[in-house]
């Protein structure tokens, strides 16, 4: 359930900062996230994105890599750990009573109430949009965490393994990928302890500069909202884990500074050109919609968007290795780009797959994907467990809804 505070302003006016409690799941699919598209909010600039080798993109309208373009995720998009009770990173929302243009590029501060991580707090910064999560849902980015229904990873990586829903299982599958998003990939089973879809209570608040200069997207309204008040000191973390990552990270940075430096950010050859535009739909399930110009949408979410398969609970798996600290997350040569404000409105999706667990089980708990034909889910035909029934949302999929 949302719930609004009300916080006092030094001039007139007062603003209402989302807050509540909430649910979490995990994805990374590498595709183009939803607030990376122009006017989604009144933004500073839309979410900075990269082409396939990390560089970044300044053109809002390059199609995602999802959809057989060349825009993607920033590695730089990973969580880590500012110190031992504190983590930085990006995530889809959805929030009751609230739209895109109420969240996209706003910050919430999550507190863990279960699982390994209770207590410990997640500063997020909203990249994207889940137009087919629960209320109040946080799908949390992290490498690793499963790509879903869509997978932009195997076009810009050959693929990063694991479960399609849910991802890896170990921290040792993260050996295995990209030097950019292996850091990402150990802090899930370091700082995050392997959490499975841990709980939390959420604030929104200013967003932190760390974020900002990543995402290259400040809201207009963010210095309304209450600037967060926890520890954002790195003294409580262990300094040897701290140097591990950051050894990595800063190698990283000299690369990404050569090859910048050399050369001016262009779209790959594989982006498409066309004189029809792309409208971004308001939704992270990579539902595509084309139109002309001339036939502007007349709303956000389309009525054909997809819903994404929930997650299933997985066991928590304990922490067995030393904490590791996130480097720096400034990218060089990653500047933010100047906002170009297109005058055609572009038809294109929201990046969005919903981390969730593959079930081999024959009935699904409530809010979890059931039904389905084989040749579109894995598990094809599932039941509800009692007490709930199977909901069609649209010709993809269904889901269990209480009775």
């Amino acid at each position: 359930m949302r719930s609004y505070a009300l916080f006092a302003l030094a001039g007139p006016l007062a603003v209402r900062a989302a807050s509540g409690s909430g649910q979490s799941t995990r994805y990374w699919d590498c595709c183009k996230p939803s607030c990376a598209w122009d006017d989604k909010a009144s933004v500073s600039a839309p979410v900075l994105t990269c082409d396939k080798n990390d560089n970044p993109i300044s053109d809002a309208n390059t199609k995602s890599g999802c959809d057989g373009g060349s825009s993607y995720t920033c590695s730089n998009n990973s969580p880590w750990a500012v110190n031992d009770n504190l983590a930085y990173g990006f995530a889809a929302t959805k929030l009751s009573g609230g739209s895109e243009s109420s969240w996209c590029c706003a910050c919430y501060a999550l507190t863990f109430t279960t699982g390994a991580v209770k207590g410990k707090t997640m500063v997020v910064q909203s990249t994207n949009t889940g137009g087919d999560l629960g209320e109040n849902h946080f799908d949390i980015q992290m490498p690793g965490g499963g790509v879903g229904i869509f997978d932009g990873c195997s076009s810009q990586f050959g693929g990063l393994g694991g479960a399609q829903y849910g991802g890896i299982s170990s921290r040792s599958d993260c050996d295995s990928f990209p030097e950019l998003l292996k850091d990402g990939c150990y802090w899930r089973f370091d700082w995050f302890e392997n959490a499975d879809n841990p709980d939390f209570t959420f604030e929104q608040i200013q967003c932190p500069k760390a974020l900002t200069d990543i995402s290259g997207c400040v809201r207009d309204d963010d210095s309304s909202f209450p600037a967060f008040t926890g520890d954002t000191s790195s003294s409580g973390s262990s300094g040897s884990s701290k140097a591990s990552t950051s050894k990595v990270a800063a190698s990283q940075v000299e690369q990404k500074t050569a090859v910048t430096e050399s050369k001016q950010t262009q779209a790959p050859a594989t982006e498409e050109k066309t004189s029809q535009v792309q409208q971004p739909a308001n939704s992270q399930t990579q539902v595509q919609e084309e139109n002309s110009a001339s036939e502007p949408q007349t709303t956000e979410v389309p009525a054909t968007q997809e819903t994404e398969a929930p997650v299933n609970q997985e066991p928590e798996t304990p922490q067995t290795t030393t904490k590791k600290v996130r480097g720096s997350k400034t990218r060089s040569g990653c500047s933010v780009p100047t906002k170009a404000k297109s005058t055609a409105q572009a038809s294109a999706k929201a990046s969005a797959t919903k981390s969730a667990s593959s079930s081999s089980q024959s009935t699904v708990a409530v809010y979890h994907q059931c039904g389905g034909s084989k040749s579109a889910y894995p598990d094809g035909d599932l039941a509800c467990a009692s007490g709930s029934t199977c909901v069609k949302q649209n010709e993809y999929y269904s889901q269990c809804v209480p009775n």
